[in-house]
């Protein structure tokens, strides 16, 4: 496997409160990651550092061998890193088809590009919703949307903050059978979570962090067999 996606001495915060202090972490080619740890313990602010949402204070993040730390947020983007938000942040007043066409592209011409023929089968009930407007979703329409949309980008990467956050047992187990359906398919795939059972049977590797800081790293069957972690670090 070749690195894609590597994270080294990460330091950033907002105005004057740092919120990480030296975080690294890395993605291989093919590889699903997760970065899991309580509330307010830095996820979120990671991910916006690496997509450009938010600047480092210093650190360095490279994709594909090539430094994007510093990058604007859209060449983060065109690069090849696809970003599910946390919250969702679909276009309201678009319809369904229009969120996904939106950004849609093909940079690198992959063999199978994401369309919304594509996307269709994967999430059947957007093609029923498709003239529908981002506002008239429910919340797990909205989430479909929203993975549906990065995939459109067609990226090499996929970033997903808070995955099923607020969504029925059904509809988790609806957006789970799309990641490891896209995990077969060879995504390479970042994940933010709280659900560990499904993270454990989904991931390769875990970045536990605690206070801006990786704290643990390793495989699914040593986080299974640690349950000391999950408890002192994830309220598991």
């Amino acid at each position: 496997m070749s690195s894609l996606l590597q994270v080294e001495g990460l330091v950033a915060g907002y105005g004057r409160s740092q919120v990480l202090f030296g975080l690294s972490l890395g993605i291989e080619q093919g590889q699903c990651v997760t970065l899991l740890g309580r509330n307010g313990m830095g996820k979120t602010t990671t991910i916006k550092n690496i997509m450009g949402l938010s600047k480092p204070w210093s650190g360095k993040v490279s994709f594909r061998g090539a430094p994007i730390d510093g990058l604007a947020s859209y060449r983060i983007a065109q690069a090849g890193l696809g970003l599910v938000p946390e919250g969702r942040q679909i276009f309201p007043n678009l319809s369904v088809r229009e969120n996904l066409i939106a950004t849609a592209a093909d940079r690198r011409k992959k063999p199978s590009p994401w369309d919304l023929a594509r996307v269709y089968r994967m999430f059947p009930r957007l093609k029923e919703r498709a003239s529908n407007f981002g506002n008239q979703l429910s919340g797990g329409e909205q989430q479909m949307l929203a993975i549906s949309r990065a995939l459109m980008t067609n990226p090499d990467l996929l970033i997903l903050d808070e995955a099923t956050e607020g969504l029925s047992p059904l509809v988790r187990q609806e957006i789970w059978a799309a990641l490891s359906e896209l995990r077969k398919e060879g995504m390479s795939i970042l994940v933010i979570d709280k659900n560990i059972v499904p993270l454990l049977a989904l991931a390769d590797y875990h970045f536990v962090i605690e206070k801006g800081q990786v704290v643990w790293r390793g495989n699914s069957a040593t986080l299974k067999a640690s349950p000391e972690i999950c408890h002192k670090y994830l309220g598991a």
